[in-house]
């Protein structure tokens, strides 16, 4: 009993003697303190020359800016599509139609209150504008414009470029950019009985279809 004891009492004196002060004062800096260790004095050290953040390699230059050297580019950093036309769409519809409205005229709900008038998307110097220019517009902010980078992703920037430019197309269109086969204007929808009504979807006729002779 009398040597169970003894070992106990040695144990707990090596845990104290385990526990030094060194551990809470350790030896190290605060934040932006001064450091007579380097010739600059800071103690806080720069970053090693070319460390990249994480997220943040950017090798596709032109897909982070919009320009080829310091001059906008005119091509998609990746090939357009239905979905990327709807992800511009969608994104335009959240943060450029309050100032640009959903035509793109510039008579957003904001400039209805009294905000500085934006240019329209329909002028001909913004018809004949590269897509770089309009990504760099977004991404750094132009006039009372302010920069959208921190809030839309380059990809997304580049879908509105795509919708914007679509959106041009579609009040700037003349009959040979019409396909081949498609009236304009467009037929009205036929409808079957009455239009309907707020309270009652309308029914609409199908279209007719051709009918394949019979072989004789």
């Amino acid at each position: 009993m009398r040597n169970l004891v003894t070992m106990s009492i040695l144990l707990s004196g090596l845990l104290f003697v385990g526990c030094r002060q060194d551990m809470h004062d350790q030896p190290r800096f605060k934040p932006l303190a001064e450091s007579d260790f380097y010739a600059d004095l800071r103690s806080a050290r720069p970053p090693v020359e070319g460390t990249v953040a994480r997220g943040q390699l950017h090798e596709d230059t032109y897909l982070y800016t919009g320009k080829i050297g310091n001059n906008p580019g005119d091509y998609m950093p990746f090939s357009v599509s239905e979905d990327v036309l709807a992800r511009g769409r969608e994104r335009f519809d959240i943060y450029c139609t309050p100032c640009h409205s959903r035509m793109g005229d510039g008579n957003g709900m904001i400039v209805q209150r009294g905000f500085r008038h934006p240019p329209s998307y329909h002028t001909e110097r913004l018809r004949k504008a590269p897509l770089g220019y309009f990504f760099d517009v977004m991404t750094n902010g132009f006039g009372a414009m302010p920069e959208y980078a921190s809030q839309i992703p380059p990809r997304d920037r580049w879908c509105i470029v795509a919708y914007i430019r679509a959106l041009q197309l579609s009040q700037n269109a003349t009959l040979a950019d019409v396909p081949a086969g498609q009236k304009v204007p467009s037929e009205p929808p036929a409808f079957r009985g009455e239009p309907g009504s707020g309270a009652t979807l309308p029914q609409l006729q199908p279209a007719p279809t051709e009918k394949s002779e019979e072989p004789r």
